[in-house]
């Protein structure tokens, strides 16, 4: 019977034998993305995608000496093409074997071969050791308001599949490569729309008091971190700004969409009471110093749900008795009963 070396946080635990990695993945001691290795394997590899890990075959006892696993998480190599302009949406190609993981209900429509399937957490590969190390990364994504859930497709077909994933309000779909910004980035909450399978969903806690009362997002946003492809979505024109060592930004809390983790984020006074009141920008700017990468956004949801409210009739259930371009305008409301 083969031995087998796991591949736990960067380091070889093993030998093993093989009904004993089964029995762990059985009682979910091991996930099927962990990964794992046994002399003549050129490099480490998934449990699922390991045929003697999956049928009753049995190969010769080894005991050998494993290479140095890979350190965290693998994200699955994906390529992808986006379309449109004001509503995009982005279309992931998979080869076999891979997946793309999702917030529910944004899969516009994918191809035959591709299998939908909805896990407990954000189905990166830190959260295949068992049900509990699941409940905590289902807890952190409770915690940023998003679903207890991600939906994770998979391509189980021969040759390439497609699925796609559309954009929840006009706006810009920005593909971000984590492995070009130090693994991570953090972004506001409800911004996270799609990634290659080992993208980590985590949450990033304001260190500033200030930042976490007054900057716009609150106390928490979210922490995505991996070496893979992730996708996010921002509302109107997006605008990429690298900020030098010490160079300082002034934003609207609202039109901050991301940023790499080494970007100080505070909030600043906008000066005046009477600016801050008649000015409609709010009391407070967010305060971005260098050095690092910045993503904004011009057309906030916030900022566009509260112009679609102000536009939306507020009486009558909602119909309204004159147009937009009436020369009464709302005086007529003043004649109805």
């Amino acid at each position: 019977m083969s031995t087998w070396y796991v591949g736990i946080g960067g380091k070889a635990e093993g030998p093993f034998p093989e009904e004993d990695i089964r029995n762990r993945v059985l009682q979910g001691r091991l996930g099927r993305d962990t990964l794992v290795w046994k002399e003549g394997m050129g490099e480490w590899a998934p449990i699922s995608t390991v045929p003697e890990l999956n049928n009753p075959s049995r190969g010769p006892a080894m005991s050998p000496s494993p290479p140095v696993p890979p350190r965290g998480r693998i994200a699955h190599e994906i390529d992808y093409k986006i379309y449109g302009n004001e509503m995009q949406f982005v279309e992931i190609e998979l080869d076999p074997g891979e997946s793309a993981v999702a917030e529910a209900g944004a899969m516009m429509y994918m191809t035959d071969g591709i299998v939908m399937e909805t896990i407990f957490g954000d189905g990166s590969s830190t959260q295949s050791g068992g049900f509990f190390d699941k409940l905590i990364g289902a807890g952190k994504r409770l915690i940023t308001g998003e679903s207890l859930f991600c939906t994770v497709f998979t391509q189980q077909g021969s040759g390439k599949g497609k699925v796609a994933f559309s954009s929840p309000y006009p706006g810009k779909i920005i593909p971000i490569d984590l492995k070009e910004h130090d693994g991570e980035i953090i972004c506001q909450k409800d911004a996270f729309l799609c990634a290659a399978k080992g993208v980590s969903i985590g949450v990033a806690f304001q260190k500033k008091i200030g930042a976490a009362l007054f900057g716009g997002e609150g106390f928490i946003m979210e922490r995505l971190d991996g070496d893979g492809l992730t996708f996010v979505h921002a509302g109107g024109t997006i605008v990429e700004r690298q900020l030098d060592h010490g160079e300082r930004l002034r934003v609207d809390t609202g039109c901050l969409v991301a940023l790499t983790r080494d970007v100080d984020y505070d909030i600043e006074f906008v000066g005046n009471v009477k600016s801050a009141i008649f000015g409609g920008e709010g009391f407070f700017f967010a305060q971005l110093t260098g050095p690092g990468h910045v993503w904004l956004q011009s057309l906030p949801f916030s900022r566009l749900a509260g112009r679609i409210y102000e536009a939306a009739p507020q009486n009558n259930g909602g119909q309204s008795t004159t147009g937009e371009g009436s020369l009464l305008g709302g005086l007529g409301n003043l004649f109805q009963d």
